[in-house]
């Protein structure tokens, strides 16, 4: 005597129903921001590249390579702020709050910038976000800084 089968035909409508709205969301901010905002989300774009940031963390995607250098930086300030304060006050000469905090808005921007020059759906930037910040907090504990 077996289970009786069952299907879930709901899950594929619901991925198609988020994946659509998804895909609507990323056109509808594409087409709003893009004329306005090009050059400058370009330049987030570049700012973000592998070449700029290879040495820290050597994943893809931009948005998240990003995230996960603003909590690693954020999380080593926290437990040890006299390193990164001599690093900042030494090569940055910003305040090391303004420079944290600088370096949270690059992060936001970038993660932004991906969806407003259509190049991934809000969902991919938010779930690579979270996924890297968590990464930032493991290297932070794993490498103890």
């Amino acid at each position: 005597m077996g289970l009786p089968e069952t299907t879930t035909t709901s899950s594929p409508s619901f991925l198609k129903a988020l994946i659509t709205i998804d895909a609507s969301v990323l056109l509808f901010l594409h087409t709003i921001f893009k004329p306005i905002l090009s050059i400058f989300l370009l330049l987030l774009e570049y700012s973000a590249d592998f070449w700029f940031s290879f040495h820290v963390s050597l994943s893809f995607g931009h948005a998240s390579r990003v995230m996960f250098l603003a909590t690693l930086f954020h999380l080593i300030y926290q437990n040890h702020g006299g390193l990164i304060l001599d690093f900042i006050l030494r090569w940055v000469k910003f305040e090391p709050g303004l420079f944290l905090f600088g370096v949270w808005v690059w992060a936001i921007l970038t993660a932004i910038s991906r969806v407003l020059l259509g190049r991934h759906f809000l969902s991919d930037v938010l779930v690579g976000a979270f996924v890297r910040v968590l990464e930032g907090i493991v290297a932070c504990r794993f490498l103890r800084f």
